[in-house]
């Protein structure tokens, strides 16, 4: 039980942090589409790259840093593109809109953009492979207790931001929320993939 209580706080703690891909799930939960499938696949990421992790796949990731470091341009690449998306949506909106007024996606959009925030931000791999799988080793002969918990902050957090989204919806009513928020999300696209360029 420790060990699965210390996975948990450990996990939800570095997913805490809002990152591109929970601006990403904030958005969905606030338009209040497709959320499931959105919330559903960051969760179900999160939890395959963990396994990964505590398998020793930590290990294969230290040998071989190349693989980080093409998720890392190639995530800043889509993060400025992203970004510029928003920044164009922020001056876009003129009027005010409902949540379900606005252009909507398809699930297959939706989906693999999802997959793009999760699969091509190196931090993800540093977070959940890298850093929980090296932490993963402290628990001989409990890894898999210390696995659940990391996975189950996973899910319980994603649902918990994308369903949880739609108590701002009021707040976002108004067209100047909507161009605040597009405006925010640009901010931090673009500031960490500028991170990403710019890393040493």
């Amino acid at each position: 039980m420790h060990a699965m209580l210390f996975g948990f706080s450990l996990g939800f703690s570095l997913i805490l942090a809002i990152g591109a891909q929970n601006a990403f799930v904030l958005k969905q939960g606030l338009k209040d589409e497709h959320v499931l499938l959105v919330c559903f696949i960051c969760a179900l990421s999160d939890a395959l790259l963990i396994l990964f992790g505590v398998s020793g796949f930590h290990v294969l990731v230290a040998s071989f840093p190349s693989l980080v470091i093409i998720a890392r341009f190639g995530g800043a690449a889509f993060l400025f593109v992203y970004g510029l998306i928003s920044f164009y949506n922020a001056l876009r909106v003129q009027e005010g809109l409902q949540p379900s007024e606005i252009k909507s996606n398809s699930a297959w959009q939706s989906a693999l953009t999802c997959l793009a925030f999760t699969w091509l931000n190196p931090h993800v791999y540093l977070d959940t492979v890298v850093l929980l799988g090296s932490v993963s080793t402290q628990f001989t002969g409990q890894v898999s207790w210390f696995a659940a918990g990391a996975m189950s902050s996973s899910f319980v957090f994603f649902f918990a931001l994308g369903y949880g989204a739609r108590l701002l919806r009021p707040v976002f009513a108004e067209a100047r929320a909507w161009r605040i928020l597009d405006f925010l999300i640009g901010c931090v696209m673009w500031a960490i993939a500028l991170r990403l360029v710019f890393l040493t």
